[in-house]
């Protein structure tokens, strides 16, 4: 029995799971732990037009490609979501690197706004499992954002304006989590990744095990 459900797990088809927030709810925190933790999930490289910063590695941060290759590969539908920054780069997430990973089995964790889970949803419905993460209290989100030490007083008050229309998304999610303490919620994300493990659309291999038990039954 054991190496049937071995066999079943090995023949899985996988997902994508998206998750997202407003700034400071801490998705980049999440999505370390919940990667550092399971095997079976890797993260999304995207392709971008902007120069390679200093220390960025082609392949691991970005794929680092020109503004006629990106314009080649639209014409080729070869993006699950792609957005243009308002710093005039090009970002995409390619349709090849995320099926690489489903088609083995293997799930994939994208950390991403509402506008790219809603193209991802568009084109892969039945793949696609989204999560939002709110803050529990503005306050504690401004006292996250101060904490990082990472961001101007200037940008941590535009960001804390922007939280407005951000959440206004968050009824678009598959699963909301109050982010109140990290533990807890990558713990609550492992379980909705389990838990999506297991739907029938996803265990590819179970007509035929069905079938195999149907032929047992009618032979017992």
């Amino acid at each position: 029995m054991d190496n049937i459900i071995d066999h079943l797990k090995k023949v899985r088809r996988g997902a994508m799971f998206i998750i997202e927030g407003p700034s400071g709810t801490g998705k980049g925190a999440v999505c370390r732990e919940v990667l550092a933790q399971d095997e079976h999930i890797k993260f999304s490289v995207s392709v971008t037009t902007r120069e390679k910063r200093e220390g960025e590695v082609d392949g691991v941060d970005y794929y680092f490609i020109s503004d006629e290759e990106y314009d080649k590969l639209v014409k080729e539908d070869a993006f699950y979501e792609r957005v243009d920054s308002q710093y005039g780069h090009r970002y995409g997430t390619l349709r090849s690197e995320v099926d690489s990973f489903l088609n083995v089995g293997e799930d994939v964790l994208f950390d991403m706004d509402w506008a790219g889970a809603r193209q991802m949803r568009e084109k892969a419905p039945d793949d696609v499992v989204t999560i939002y993460l709110l803050p529990p209290s503005i306050k504690e989100l401004r006292r996250r954002l101060t904490g990082r030490g990472t961001d101007s007083e200037e940008t941590i008050s535009k960001r804390m304006a922007q939280f407005c229309e951000k959440v206004s998304h968050w009824n678009e999610f598959d699963y909301v989590i109050v982010n109140v303490n990290l533990d807890e919620t990558v713990c609550k994300v492992q379980k909705i990744i389990s838990g999506e493990r297991m739907k029938r659309v996803r265990q590819t291999g179970l007509k035929d095990f069905v079938a195999q038990l149907v032929k047992e039954a009618k032979d017992e």
